[in-house]
């Protein structure tokens, strides 16, 4: 057996290990639960095969174990694969047999995500603070803190006190860390402090208060997954749009029934199904706003909602007060005096961001103008000599880290190594620069490590850890800050603190999600996830909200559409987000759901947390389309009752605010009515339109057409005669073939309900013309409805090879275009063709399974079970066993 430090040999992944990564990222180590030992033992299985792999052996010791090994079923509970040992004590020396009855028992695989964690390829240097441990305090500490011995400082950087002392930690104490940073009561010395020699007087128990450690780590989520309200406007417009405000509505009455009996069932509230009457005393009351005020103003901003430019804001994106150009005379001593002065600042300024950061995209915002990084270390180093003499010494520590960069950047990491120790001795124990602080002890600490040196890396990397998981703020953009992290993770899952290894994933994720790489950063988010407590956070809080909606947009960008609906999922039941949030939800709903014409269902919840959310605020800028998207959603699921009262809300909130989109609202509230078969409200609401005079010459034939629909509902042929003749001409002034071919056929509908079924045949054929006239994919569903109903009027007057013509051309029309409502209703008229009309069990077989296909795409269960009790019948019927 192998203690972990040893670690697997090192290798390329083989299967099993990316059937392990697999693992953790369909639900066994992601947010997902499912049954907590059956993974882990699938696990263990594929690890047998892999070769080495980690258990947690009785003395509390995580090791390398080779060969099958007998398994033994981890402990329940929601966090038990993160902390399986945490509330048994250490083993304490006992009889030889206790010895004997530990060393039998059987060692317990870690949880898959510490099996990837841990199977890294590294080697003893790579952990430079010894094997595994098992401390007796798993928490972390925070708050003041007394000396239990004395203690005489190695250096300047560390703290000397005495028995007794009260020390203050700057941030926590991690476990399994070896130093921490503190703060000197008496003196006020800061310096790092051995983490034996004091006793923390408090232990932090809150999970979320050791995982950020200052406001600025804790607004990191939201900060990730801001929304900006242009963004919420395209989203809101495109689940509210609509042809109803754009193109004629082609009447459909004779088709198959609405869902009305279904929506008969619907307990509604009453306030959610206002009166015709009602509603037509709102219309009247907006279109006289309107009148009077014709101006479409900008519509104001939202509450809660992000501006499209705050991104230009952030932190990390602030331009730098220093910058050294070309322009600058190295030989001008007042030119770089100043310039060192900026840099001798004893404290951190949002200015040395870009300079300690110093990646590619902010090297060349700080040092603009040189293009040849051999001039900018010459000029560096001039700059260097100077301060030197002149006695600056937080500028020559700046400088010195600068240097030292470079020469990482250009491989030189003996050079480096310089420089990073000489900005060590030269900051002398200063920490007002707690970011310069980490940034030096990091870098340096990444050096030795790739240099392979271990006596430099026990020196080093036990700080460079404190300071990088105990203290706020300090992760970088370098590959030094990732691997520093790394280690510090392999180090919290050995010392088996879940405290400690939430702050380490909180930090990786953060570090690749500013680097913008979103799949290294989601198996840390993942694990995060699955560390927090049920009942995390404080009332109120919503970053566990914006976490698990980051992780669903990794999921969405990696095509796992179902996961991603999951987290969405959660993230709602987690807390109410804000506005911003819950829109950004409906949007990866949006992205996530099967694509098909109709918004997916789940979308009501979403549109119904933001209607809510943006209640409570003062702005009502997307309030009507909110509204109007639950309408459109309600109406296109059959609950138009619901749709009307959304539909009318919309209506009202836009008048209120001088919108410019009311006409069009108030012509899709009428078409809501006549789904309703509310015809005479939809002509009330219509009318009032064209006697306030404020539609255009568009909306005036989409008008008078709609009004033509409600008229023949209501049996008033000649009136709806006279306003499809208005739409016609209308549609012929403007040029606009497509509704002019609606028109026609709704013409045909007229005529064929009046019993003229020649003159229906004259104009549907000519309907049928104009529309196979038009480019590929428009007007396809009323081109395939037509037909349609061409194939109908056939049928009934007993012209089969017409009507089986005119059925198959719109199958065809339908296909091409990938409408599947319009193929679902084609397929229905060929079975029934091919059932009653002209008995072809063949071909109704074919057609019954291909409208099976469609049920089964739209998730249908009903119409499948139904479909295929049908299809048995019909194969039962021609003799075959299937």
């Amino acid at each position: 057996m192998q203690d972990a430090s040893l670690g697997p040999a090192s290798r390329p992944w083989s299967w099993a290990s990316r059937v392990i990564v697999w693992c953790r990222n369909w639900g066994w180590g992601g947010p997902s639960r499912c049954c907590p030992w059956c993974p882990a033992a699938c696990m263990t299985a594929l690890c047998r095969f892999e070769g080495p792999f980690f258990v947690l052996c009785p003395d509390h010791h995580v090791r390398v174990r080779n060969g099958p090994q007998p398994f033994r079923r981890p402990p329940r509970g929601p966090q038990a694969d993160a902390a399986t040992a945490v509330d048994s004590p250490a083993p304490s020396p006992g009889t030889s047999s206790e010895a004997e009855g530990a060393a039998a028992a059987a060692p317990e695989p870690l949880i898959p995500f510490h099996q990837w964690a841990l199977r890294v390829p590294k080697d003893s240097v790579n952990d430079p603070l010894g094997g595994p441990v098992a401390p007796d305090v798993q928490l972390m500490a925070m708050g003041p803190a007394f000396a239990v011995a004395d203690c005489q400082g190695s250096g300047p950087e560390e703290m000397t006190f005495r028995s007794g002392d009260r020390i203050e930690i700057l941030g926590a104490q991690v476990p399994g860390l070896p130093w921490c940073l503190g703060r000197h009561t008496a003196s006020g010395q800061v310096g790092f402090v051995r983490t034996s020699l004091i006793n923390v007087q408090g232990q932090a128990s809150d999970l979320e208060n050791v995982i950020f450690l200052s406001e600025e780590e804790r607004s990191f989520f939201s900060r990730e997954g801001r929304f900006s309200e242009e963004e919420a406007r395209q989203l809101l417009r495109r689940m509210s749009s609509t042809n109803v405000c754009t193109m004629y509505r082609l009447d459909t009455s004779e088709e198959a029934e609405t869902q009305q009996q279904q929506e008969e069932q619907e307990m509604s509230p009453p306030c959610l199904n206002p009166e015709p009457q009602e509603i037509l005393q709102t219309v009247k009351n907006v279109l006289e706003q309107c009148k009077s005020c014709r101006g479409c103003p900008e519509e104001p901003g939202s509450p809660g909602i992000h501006r499209a430019s705050s991104g230009a804001s952030l932190p990390d994106t602030e331009e730098p007060s220093f910058c050294l150009d070309t322009g600058d005379d190295g030989a001008d001593p007042e030119a770089l005096g100043s310039q060192l002065l900026f840099l001798d600042s004893p404290g951190f300024q949002a200015g040395f961001q870009g300079l300690y950061d110093l990646s590619p995209p902010t090297l060349s915002g700080v040092f603009g103008g040189f293009t040849d990084e051999e001039e900018l270390v010459r000029r560096l180093a001039e700059a260097r000599g100077v301060a030197k003499k002149a006695g600056l010494p937080m500028a020559l520590a700046r400088l010195c880290f600068l240097l030292g960069r470079l020469c990482v950047r250009q491989l030189k990491l003996s050079q480096a190594r310089v420089y990073f120790e000489e900005a060590l001795g030269v900051l002398g124990g200063r920490f007002g620069d707690l970011v310069l602080v980490a940034a030096v002890y990091t870098s340096l600490a990444s050096v030795h490590l790739r240099q392979k040196n271990k006596e430099k890396c026990a020196q080093v990397v036990p700080k460079a850890l404190a300071l990088l998981l105990g203290t706020p703020g300090h992760v970088g953009r370098s590959e030094a800050d990732s691997s520093l992290l790394t280690l510090a993770l392999r180090r919290a899952i050995s010392s088996r603190s879940p405290q400690a290894e939430a702050r380490a994933c909180f930090l990786l994720a953060k570090h690749h999600a500013r680097l913008k790489q979103p799949e290294e950063a989601m198996p840390f988010l993942e694990r995060l996830l699955l560390l927090l407590p049920e009942a995390a956070g404080t009332p109120g809080t919503s970053w566990p909200m914006d976490c698990y909606l980051l992780l669903a947009s990794i999921y969405s960008q990696r095509c796992l559409p179902h996961l991603a609906l999951s987290c969405i999922r959660v993230a709602s039941l987690r807390a109410q987000g804000s506005p911003g949030s819950t829109l950004r939800s409906a949007a990866l709903v949006l992205q996530n759901s099967p694509r098909l014409p109709l918004l997916p269902a789940q979308l009501a919840h979403y549109l119904r947390q933001a209607l809510a959310t943006l209640a409570s605020g003062s702005g009502q800028a997307l309030h009507g389309l909110v509204y109007a998207s639950l309408a459109q959603l309600y109406s296109q699921h059959g609950w138009q009752g619901r749709a009307i009262a959304f539909m009318a809300q919309a209506v009202e909130t836009d008048a209120r605010l001088g919108g410019c989109t009311v006409v069009d609202r108030l012509v899709a509230l009428a078409w809501l009515h006549v789904l309703h078969r509310q015809s005479p409200a939809a002509l009330g609401i219509l009318e009032s339109l064209l006697e306030a005079a404020v539609a255009t010459p568009d909306q005036e034939g989409l008008i008078t057409n709609m009004m033509a629909i409600a008229l023949k509902r209501t049996g008033r042929t000649r009136r709806a005669a006279e306003s499809y003749y208005c739409a016609l001409r209308v549609a012929r002034r403007l040029s606009h073939p497509q509704n002019e071919a609606v028109v026609l056929a709704n013409f045909g509908a007229l005529c064929l309900q009046a019993g003229a079924s020649g003159l229906a045949q004259h104009y549907l054929l000519e309907a049928v013309k104009l529309f196979s006239q038009l480019p590929s994919r428009e007007g396809s569903p009323d081109f395939t409805r037509v037909l349609l109903r061409l194939g109908d009027l056939c049928t009934r007057r007993a012209l089969a090879r017409q009507a089986k013509c005119y059925y198959e051309w719109a199958f065809l029309v339908a296909v091409e275009m990938d409408h599947w409502e319009s193929q679902l209703l084609a397929v229905q008229r060929l079975c029934h063709f091919y059932s009653a009309v002209v008995p072809n069990e063949a071909r109704c077989v074919v057609y019954h399974e291909f409208q099976l296909s469609l049920a089964r795409r739209v998730n249908d269960k009903v119409l499948e079970g139904q479909l295929l009790e049908t299809i048995s019948q019909l194969y039962l019927s021609l003799g075959t066993e299937r």
